[in-house]
């Protein structure tokens, strides 16, 4: 009987068999020598993992980019990642996809999207000083001053005058000013923001361990399970399984360290 590959995947289950499909048909392409069906054969691999593509779009917007622009580099994204992928590596498709597609999407924010080319040093001071006026003004019942700016970000007047003279080249909207009809919409300064969207980090996380934690044995599902989804003390994992806290301990210190051995060559997918 034929299986149905899902291409929106809700459960654990799901991932799985996308990656085992998606490994197929890269298999498939690996081995093939004709051009056209080496073609073929991408596209399908990229429509059957499109899901992930529009999901880290998703994460992006709001922040003075077209949706449709996003979706699109997203899914250029995914191309590459295609392209690059290595099975011999032993990482799932998933855990090079992931950073890479996230990847190309910042370079686009980060290369592509100011009408006029500024010097990115100039680009992240904007970002923080972005991130500190809301609490400054707050404190001061004021704007502050160029002088104030500086002190609390800790570089020079003249840097902030720069940067300052610099707003305004992105595409759609100045550093300080929401994204939408709402005062409480995202500012364009979340795209060179310090500090990484925790969703993203979260959507990340799933995507990538899905596939890895379906191909543990049972036991250590339940392990992992008990542990840090159920928030369970390694002694009354212990007591549940049979075994000592003791044996919880090194389990654990086992199954973690095989998933960050299968994890760690994708981060230098980025």
């Amino acid at each position: 009987m034929h299986t149905v590959v899902p291409t929106n995947c809700s459960t654990a289950d799901d991932r799985a068999l996308r990656e085992t499909a998606t490994r197929e048909l890269l298999e498939a392409r690996t081995r093939s020598t004709d051009d056209a069906e080496r073609q073929r054969l991408l596209e399908q691999v990229v429509e059957l993992n499109l899901e992930i593509a529009r999901g880290i779009a998703q994460r992006f917007r709001g922040r003075g980019v077209e949706d449709d622009d996003l979706e699109q580099v997203a899914c250029l994204g995914l191309m590459k990642a295609v392209r690059g992928y290595r099975i011999d590596d032993g990482v799932p498709f998933i855990g090079y996809a992931v950073p890479t597609i996230r990847g190309e999407v910042k370079r686009y924010f980060r290369d592509c999207s100011w009408t006029v080319r500024i010097p990115r040093r100039l680009q992240e001071l904007q970002g923080r000083i972005a991130g500190v006026l809301p609490q400054l003004e707050q404190e001061l019942g004021r704007e502050p001053t160029l002088e104030e700016v500086a002190a609390t970000i800790g570089v020079e007047v003249a840097e902030v005058r720069q940067a300052e003279g610099a707003r305004g080249c992105f595409t759609v909207l100045s550093l300080d000013r929401p994204a939408g009809q709402n005062e409480h919409d995202l500012v364009l300064a979340d795209v060179i923001a310090a500090t990484e969207d925790p969703q993203l980090h979260r959507f990340e996380a799933t995507e990538v361990l899905s596939p890895l934690v379906a191909g543990l044995d049972p036991r250590d599902r339940e392990i992992l399970e008990l542990r840090f989804v159920e928030n369970w003390k390694q002694a009354d994992i212990g007591q549940k399984l049979g075994i000592s806290q003791m044996q919880v301990s090194r389990l654990l210190t086992r199954i973690l360290a095989g998933l960050r051995d299968q994890l760690q060559p994708a981060a230098t997918a980025a």
